[in-house]
Protein backbone atom coordinates (compact mmCIF):
# COMPACT_ATOMS: atom_id res chain seq x y z
CA UNK A 1 0.00 0.00 0.00
CA UNK A 2 1.39 3.40 -0.95
CA UNK A 3 2.61 5.88 1.62
CA UNK A 4 3.20 9.49 0.68
CA UNK A 5 5.40 11.69 2.88
CA UNK A 6 5.63 15.37 2.07
CA UNK A 7 7.33 18.05 4.18
CA UNK A 8 6.65 21.73 3.50
CA UNK A 9 8.28 24.65 5.28
CA UNK A 10 5.75 27.43 5.92
CA UNK A 11 6.79 30.86 7.19
CA UNK A 12 3.91 31.17 9.67
CA UNK A 13 3.21 30.00 13.26
CA UNK A 14 2.06 26.39 13.82
CA UNK A 15 -1.40 27.45 15.11
CA UNK A 16 -2.15 29.29 11.84
CA UNK A 17 -0.85 26.48 9.64
CA UNK A 18 -2.74 23.85 11.67
CA UNK A 19 -6.02 25.74 11.36
CA UNK A 20 -5.55 26.39 7.64
CA UNK A 21 -4.95 22.66 7.12
CA UNK A 22 -8.41 21.95 8.54
CA UNK A 23 -10.16 24.74 6.63
CA UNK A 24 -12.90 23.33 4.42
CA UNK A 25 -13.00 26.59 2.43
CA UNK A 26 -9.27 26.62 1.68
CA UNK A 27 -9.30 22.96 0.69
CA UNK A 28 -12.14 23.60 -1.78
CA UNK A 29 -10.31 26.62 -3.24
CA UNK A 30 -7.11 24.65 -3.65
CA UNK A 31 -8.88 21.79 -5.41
CA UNK A 32 -11.19 23.93 -7.59
CA UNK A 33 -9.79 22.47 -10.81
CA UNK A 34 -11.29 19.13 -9.73
CA UNK A 35 -14.60 20.84 -8.91
CA UNK A 36 -14.15 19.64 -5.33
CA UNK A 37 -16.79 20.82 -2.91
CA UNK A 38 -18.02 19.84 0.53
CA UNK A 39 -21.58 18.53 0.27
CA UNK A 40 -22.30 17.03 3.71
CA UNK A 41 -21.05 17.14 7.28
CA UNK A 42 -18.90 20.21 7.89
CA UNK A 43 -19.24 22.17 4.64
CA UNK A 44 -17.43 25.41 5.57
CA UNK A 45 -15.17 26.80 8.25
CA UNK A 46 -12.88 24.58 10.31
CA UNK A 47 -13.41 20.87 10.79
CA UNK A 48 -12.73 19.54 14.29
CA UNK A 49 -12.44 16.36 16.37
CA UNK A 50 -14.95 13.64 15.50
CA UNK A 51 -16.50 15.66 12.68
CA UNK A 52 -16.98 14.42 9.12
CA UNK A 53 -16.96 16.02 5.70
CA UNK A 54 -18.19 14.53 2.44
CA UNK A 55 -16.37 15.79 -0.64
CA UNK A 56 -17.60 15.55 -4.20
CA UNK A 57 -15.00 15.96 -6.96
CA UNK A 58 -14.09 14.88 -10.48
CA UNK A 59 -11.05 12.67 -10.80
CA UNK A 60 -10.21 10.70 -13.93
CA UNK A 61 -13.36 12.11 -15.53
CA UNK A 62 -15.62 10.53 -12.91
CA UNK A 63 -17.58 12.36 -10.21
CA UNK A 64 -16.71 10.72 -6.91
CA UNK A 65 -17.69 11.15 -3.27
CA UNK A 66 -15.51 10.56 -0.26
CA UNK A 67 -16.40 10.99 3.40
CA UNK A 68 -13.67 11.34 6.01
CA UNK A 69 -13.71 11.82 9.78
CA UNK A 70 -11.23 13.58 12.07
CA UNK A 71 -10.19 10.63 14.26
CA UNK A 72 -7.24 12.23 16.12
CA UNK A 73 -6.76 15.86 17.07
CA UNK A 74 -3.97 17.53 19.06
CA UNK A 75 -3.96 21.27 18.23
CA UNK A 76 -1.53 22.64 17.05
CA UNK A 77 0.65 19.53 16.68
CA UNK A 78 -1.33 17.02 14.65
CA UNK A 79 -4.60 15.63 13.40
CA UNK A 80 -5.66 12.61 11.36
CA UNK A 81 -8.51 12.17 8.94
CA UNK A 82 -9.59 8.69 7.88
CA UNK A 83 -12.01 7.45 5.27
CA UNK A 84 -15.55 6.59 6.29
CA UNK A 85 -16.80 5.86 2.77
CA UNK A 86 -15.58 6.34 -0.77
CA UNK A 87 -13.46 4.84 -3.51
CA UNK A 88 -10.57 3.69 -1.29
CA UNK A 89 -10.40 0.48 0.72
CA UNK A 90 -8.32 2.41 3.27
CA UNK A 91 -7.18 6.01 3.60
CA UNK A 92 -5.46 7.75 6.52
CA UNK A 93 -3.96 11.24 6.32
CA UNK A 94 -1.79 12.39 9.22
CA UNK A 95 -1.10 16.12 9.37
CA UNK A 96 1.91 17.03 11.56
CA UNK A 97 3.10 20.53 12.47
CA UNK A 98 6.50 21.27 14.01
CA UNK A 99 7.81 24.72 14.92
CA UNK A 100 11.00 25.38 12.97
CA UNK A 101 12.76 28.71 13.33
CA UNK A 102 10.19 31.43 12.70
CA UNK A 103 7.93 29.05 10.81
CA UNK A 104 6.37 25.61 10.73
CA UNK A 105 7.39 22.34 9.13
CA UNK A 106 4.14 20.84 7.90
CA UNK A 107 4.37 17.10 7.28
CA UNK A 108 1.74 15.13 5.40
CA UNK A 109 1.74 11.34 5.83
CA UNK A 110 -0.83 9.84 3.52
CA UNK A 111 -1.49 6.09 3.44
CA UNK A 112 -4.08 4.58 1.15
CA UNK A 113 -5.16 1.32 -0.36
CA UNK A 114 -7.29 0.90 -3.45
CA UNK A 115 -10.07 -1.67 -3.58
CA UNK A 116 -10.05 -4.66 -5.95
CA UNK A 117 -7.06 -6.55 -4.51
CA UNK A 118 -4.32 -7.22 -7.07
CA UNK A 119 -5.90 -4.93 -9.66
CA UNK A 120 -6.06 -2.10 -7.12
CA UNK A 121 -2.44 -2.64 -6.09
CA UNK A 122 -1.41 -2.47 -9.75
CA UNK A 123 -3.30 0.81 -10.19
CA UNK A 124 -1.62 2.16 -7.03
CA UNK A 125 1.86 1.49 -8.35
CA UNK A 126 1.22 2.37 -12.01
CA UNK A 127 -0.40 5.77 -11.61
CA UNK A 128 -2.47 6.40 -8.49
CA UNK A 129 0.44 7.00 -6.07
CA UNK A 130 1.85 9.67 -8.40
CA UNK A 131 -1.60 11.25 -8.87
CA UNK A 132 -2.28 11.34 -5.11
CA UNK A 133 1.19 12.79 -4.45
CA UNK A 134 0.31 15.63 -6.82
CA UNK A 135 -2.94 16.30 -4.94
CA UNK A 136 -1.15 16.36 -1.57
CA UNK A 137 1.47 18.78 -3.00
CA UNK A 138 -1.24 21.06 -4.44
CA UNK A 139 -2.96 21.16 -1.07
CA UNK A 140 0.28 21.89 0.81
CA UNK A 141 1.13 24.75 -1.56
CA UNK A 142 -2.32 26.27 -1.13
CA UNK A 143 -1.90 26.17 2.68
CA UNK A 144 1.59 27.69 2.40
CA UNK A 145 0.35 30.47 0.10
CA UNK A 146 -2.57 31.33 2.40
CA UNK A 147 -0.45 31.22 5.57
CA UNK A 148 2.30 33.42 4.17
CA UNK A 149 -0.01 36.10 2.74
CA UNK A 150 -3.02 37.94 4.11
CA UNK A 151 -5.35 35.31 2.63
CA UNK A 152 -5.40 33.47 5.99
CA UNK A 153 -7.22 36.39 7.61
CA UNK A 154 -10.37 35.79 5.57
CA UNK A 155 -10.28 32.05 6.36
CA UNK A 156 -9.54 32.18 10.10
CA UNK A 157 -11.84 34.73 11.70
Amino acid sequence: MPRIRLATLVEAPPERVFDLARSIDLHARGQARHRERAIAGVTSGLIGPGQTVTWEARHFGITQRLTSRIVAFDRPRSFRDSIVSGAFARFDHDHLFEAEGSGTRMIDLFDFESPLGLLGRAADSLFLARYMTGLVKERALSIKRAAETDEWKSLLR
